[in-house]
């Protein structure tokens, strides 16, 4: 990765190459940065009026354990037993959290564990694997979040190239993980029997509940890429200690102090994992299930009078394919944020919920190795149905062409992002390509022009037809607004006479009939007639993955 680590002064964010005016406007344009990220941590109410030995006390540990391990610590001292995690075990408060992850820290110390290390984790929505979490936080440890969806093999093989010493997985997944055996062995989080293996709870019941020692080191969080091309990579990330990331979220999707966010993405997904650091940072409850269901989300939502509900787009259809009665049931008016992103948000998804919550939708875009490059407001959203909005304060998006010179407005081309809070290079070795300092996203995109930017697809998707360019993205998202197409997937496959061509696999929606014929004639009504897929399949459903998206490789 190019980047600063965050620990750098402002002035490395400079290339050697950099003239004196070079760094002085990078020290500006980062001094206003964090300016206004401040302001919206202020406005969030993460940032209150407090006396001065609580801030010193935060700063503590920030220094000592890194922003996740500082999260909970200043939740506890401005929360306390206000409830930190809800899920179907009842609650925990913010200061049982920090003194059971104290406890399970000061456990795997005690046990001989070295900061620095790897913890993996493999557990669904819960408190135990937050537990987890900010325990490895407060020992330094080299974290991976590992996808619940994992066969053996793969864990195998993840877990020893990311060298984990020691595993936290819930009960469910025992036979997943059986075969390896990590040096300080495995504990168990959920269970649902009397198991003989160590749990996290007597783990935690025989820890020193204070603060533990200073490990030294921060921790460094290895997230997975979604492996829907090939192999889950490992891409690192220093989680620094700048105001911007949390302050350019915050400005974008308005999460605020003492309320009620529902996270139903999983937590070992970036996604799943931003929301509920961001949920826990402004000191809200947060509702979290350990599998998604559409009619419970709702319910949850009305018991719990949630403020926030983020999901992806496949989990946001089908709560709207309970139908409006069922919607109608349930009070979600306390709703002021729907927050959505993980894989393309389809025009008319947007427009339905829309019509079904009001205007509260966000889609974020960004990528594993990015982080966060641009939010849609419900402004956005409501001129552009979907787009994917413009970047937050500290982020830098352009748009580039094949020979790394920026396209014009309206024009396709690589999407390319920059800010301070990016991946480390892959721990298999390489990263991403870099043009001017900014990131590859691996996709394609342009900006309208009011300055929106829209993803056409993936840079690898794109096809040439017949010596024309082809971006199935754009035919995905004409059919999915179509009455009789519940869910849609468009790709290329080879063709002796064109090269490519466009294939489309479809869902029919429940009690309609539609025919391929009326399909292909409603692309080429609406796009050009090379645009029409040469082939359309009726399946019962896409594949995807834990976090909804479509893994177009097992369809071709």
């Amino acid at each position: 990765m190019v980047g600063m680590s965050p620990w750098s002064p402002w002035w490395a964010t400079a290339s050697s190459s950099a003239t004196v005016q070079d760094v002085i406007r990078n020290v500006l344009k980062r001094s206003v940065d964090e300016a206004f990220s401040a302001a919206a941590l202020f406005a969030s109410g993460v940032v209150t009026v407090a006396p001065p030995q609580r801030y010193v006390r935060t700063l503590r540990g920030l220094y000592a354990y890194g922003p996740l391990g500082l999260m909970i610590g200043a939740g506890a001292q401005l929360h306390g037993d206000s409830p930190a995690i809800i899920d179907e075990q009842g609650s925990c408060t913010f200061a049982e959290l920090d003194e059971r992850s104290n406890a399970l820290a000061n456990a795997w110390l005690a046990d001989g564990f070295t900061p620095g290390q790897s913890i993996g984790i493999l557990c669904r929505n819960h408190r135990w694997l937050f537990e987890a979490l900010l325990a490895a936080a407060k020992v330094g440890a080299r974290t991976l979040l590992l996808n619940t969806d994992f066969s053996g093999p793969q864990l195998r093989d993840v877990c020893a190239r990311e060298e984990v010493v020691l595993l936290v997985h819930d009960e469910e997944f025992a036979a997943t993980v059986e075969g390896f055996t990590p040096t300080l062995g495995r504990c168990l989080a959920w269970t649902d029997t009397r198991p003989s293996a160590p749990t996290l709870d007597e783990v935690i019941a025989a820890g020193d509940p204070s603060a533990p020692r200073k490990p030294g080191t921060h921790q460094r969080l290895v997230l997975l890429t979604s492996g829907t091309t090939g192999v889950p990579k490992g891409a690192p990330r220093d989680l620094g200690m700048s105001l911007i990331a949390p302050g350019g979220f915050l400005s974008k999707i308005p999460f605020r102090a003492g309320r009620t966010a529902f996270v139903a993405v999983p937590a070992f997904h970036s996604w799943g994992l931003l929301s509920a650091a961001m949920a826990l940072a402004v000191g809200d409850t947060m509702i979290v299930r350990r599998r998604f269901d559409p009619a419970a989300t709702l319910d949850a939502v009305a018991e719990h009078r949630c403020d926030v509900l983020t999901m992806v787009p496949v989990m946001l259809a089908r709560v709207l394919d309970l139908g409006e009665e069922e919607l109608w049931l349930r009070d979600t008016s306390s709703l002021r944020i729907i927050a959505l992103a993980g894989s393309p948000l389809a025009p008319e998804l947007a427009v339905r919920a829309r019509h079904a919550f009001g205007d509260v939708l966000y889609n974020l875009y960004g990528s594993t190795e990015v982080s966060f490059a641009t939010v849609a407001t419900p402004d956005d959203l409501r001129e552009a149905p979907g787009c994917v909005g413009r970047p937050p304060v500290g982020v830098t998006v352009k748009i580039f062409d094949e020979h790394g010179t920026p396209v014009p407005r309206g024009e396709v081309g690589r999407i390319f992002v920059g800010n301070s809070f990016q991946f480390s290079g892959y721990t298999g070795g390489g990263g991403k390509e870099i043009v001017e300092g900014l990131m590859s996203t691996g996709d394609l995109g342009h900006f309208d022009k009011h300055g929106r930017m829209f993803v056409d697809g993936r840079d690898d998707d794109m096809i040439v037809s017949g010596g024309e360019n082809v971006f199935p993205g754009e035919v995905e998202d004409l059919l999915s607004g179509h009455k009789g197409v519940a869910d849609v997937a468009v790709f290329g496959i080879d063709d002796e006479k064109f090269g490519q061509r466009l294939k489309a696999a479809v869902v029919k929606r429940k009690g309609q009939t539609v025919t391929e014929k009326q399909l292909k004639d409603y692309v080429k009504a609406n796009l050009a007639a090379y645009k029409v897929p040469r082939e359309i399949q009726f399946v019962d459903e896409l594949p995807r993955t834990a976090t909804g998206k479509i893994l177009k490789r097992e369809l071709v």
